[in-house]
């Protein structure tokens, strides 16, 4: 049978003129869907590692379902390194409905350490956000920025103080050595800094270790105390220090001593 080729015309423009009017409406009704994202959280994981949580509700009025919703975040270091990646997906938001979750980033502080800049100096981090959705479940649309997110260094300015000697005995001195730092970063520094004594020969002729606790956002000046045997004890040399957390662990950070 044949079409008569007005009838497939009449029924193109009938079919284009529905098409415009779906992709009006559903744009249309983008703007009764709203989009809220809460408050982020800093905390630890059970493994841990920091954990980022942004809270997102997403709440839709519109006139269709809403498929295919997309968080996708990526933190890289100055460098451009990628240092973690992370996505929540939601397949379907139903028209009139509304739905909360969570979008989780982890960060491996351990990753960071080959740079001296992430545990003693502020730094930056580059900050990717991703977000895609379909609008009637069939129409793409996705968004994306960068943004610089600080870093603050949990041994920000870490300093050891002119190294005090007293008498012990007969054979030792009490080496006092101040130590100081503050802690920028959005976690408590917990866990134990070690230093080994070096004298002018290259030689161990102390070590000892002290336990810290540090909130974020608060400095710390404290000592650390070593029986040094006094015929090892020279004019100069170095000392060798030690972080050791359950977040990270780091060393030796060496620094002279005259």
């Amino acid at each position: 049978m044949r079409i008569p080729i007005r009838m497939i015309s009449i029924a193109t423009t009938f079919f284009w003129m529905f098409l415009i009017v779906f992709l009006v409406s559903a744009v249309y009704s983008v703007k009764d869907v709203r989009f809220d994202f809460g408050e982020p959280q800093i905390g630890l994981t059970s493994d841990n590692k920091i954990l980022f949580s942004l809270p997102i509700t997403i709440d839709n009025k519109g006139y269709y379902n809403i498929g295919c919703f997309n968080v996708t975040t990526e933190i890289l270091d100055h460098e451009g390194f990628m240092i973690t990646r992370a996505s929540t997906f939601i397949p379907v938001i139903e028209k009139g409905g509304q739905v909360m979750a969570t979008h989780n980033v982890t960060i491996n502080i351990n990753d960071l350490q080959n740079s001296q800049d992430y545990l003693f100096n502020d730094t930056e981090l580059e900050l990717r956000e991703m977000v895609g959705l379909k609008l009637a479940e069939v129409i793409p649309v996705q968004a994306s920025t960068n943004v610089s997110m600080p870093w603050g260094a949990p041994l920000y300015n870490f300093t050891l103080g002119e190294i005090e000697y007293a008498g012990f005995n007969g054979t030792h001195m009490t080496a006092t050595i101040p130590m100081s730092f503050e802690n920028h970063a959005s976690f408590d520094f917990t866990g134990n800094i070690q230093i080994q004594m070096y004298n002018s020969t290259n030689t161990l002729v102390s070590e000892g270790q002290t336990t810290i606790e540090t909130p974020q956002h608060v400095p710390y000046s404290g000592y650390i105390e070593l029986n040094v045997p006094i015929i090892g004890i020279t004019e100069n040399g170095h000392l060798e220090v030690y972080f050791l957390t359950p977040l990270f662990e780091f060393g030796p950070l060496v620094i002279p001593y005259d």
